[in-house]
């Protein structure tokens, strides 16, 4: 079974979840520590249901499959390659009744899914904007870091169509737009309610945000307390191991 869903460039990496495993592809864009984080910064309740906005391998529907209560995941991914991996992958863990993937522009998902259709809406999105310093936008690691296929705006904007009233929005991002996120988010009525930023050490500039934001919320914002990546070169604190299940 692994054989036939593990293609000859692929590699088959462990989750430390549930027994879970994700295929990858060396060549193409791998996950990261970002989508891990907002993974366990993210909150699928019973019954609800979730749709992640890029999904790139999949990992953030798999990873909330295995530590939330969620009913349904679906994940959303306009590069074919990639969906048809993550769909592969979704088929590895047994996982077809539990998790869906796509293959669409975000910029369609309202009309896709239909408005008020989830819960919880998830994102890793590009960070960084235009496509400055790319030699190929359509190369798929150009794709998943800059803004070449969808925007922020883009996001933002189907994700409000995409909540129910009240239903959750996660985001991970760079701190360096935060300003721009926050206003975006307010723009389409979806306040942000919580936030926690990313530092590698404790001494160093935070390189990561975690943001919560309810459509249609009220204005009132927690910040959580830092979460720092390392106590020693090499060495993660005892938060980050607990997020990746060791």
């Amino acid at each position: 079974m692994q054989n036939k869903l593990v293609h000859e460039h692929e590699r088959v990496d462990e989750l430390q979840r549930n027994g879970y495993s994700i295929i990858q592809d060396p060549g193409r864009f791998c996950f990261g520590m970002d989508a891990v984080l907002l993974s366990g910064f993210a909150n699928v309740k019973k019954g609800e249901k979730a749709l992640d906005l890029g999904t790139g391998t999949g990992i953030i529907p798999i990873l909330l499959e295995a530590k939330t209560k969620g009913e349904h995941f679906t994940g959303l991914e306009i590069q074919p390659e990639s969906a048809d991996m993550a769909a592969r992958s979704v088929q590895l863990n047994h996982l077809e009744e539990r998790i869906s993937i796509v293959t669409g522009d975000i910029k369609d998902a309202s009309k896709r899914f239909g408005a008020s259709s989830f819960d919880v809406v998830t994102t890793n999105p590009p960070y960084m904007i235009g496509q400055h310093g790319i030699a190929n936008p359509k190369d798929a690691k150009a794709i998943a870091r800059h803004e070449v296929l969808c925007t922020l705006d883009d996001i933002l904007r189907e994700s409000a169509k995409l909540l129910r009233p009240g239903g959750r929005f996660y985001m991970v991002h760079r701190p360096f737009r935060l300003a721009e996120i926050f206003s975006r988010m307010i723009e389409y009525r979806i306040e942000p309610k919580r936030m926690q930023l990313v530092y590698p050490y404790v001494d160093k500039e935070p390189n990561m945000v975690l943001i919560e934001g309810a459509r249609g919320g009220k204005s009132r914002l927690t910040v959580e307390k830092p979460l720092i990546v390392y106590k020693a070169p090499g060495q993660y604190t005892d938060e980050i191991y607990s997020i990746y299940g060791y």
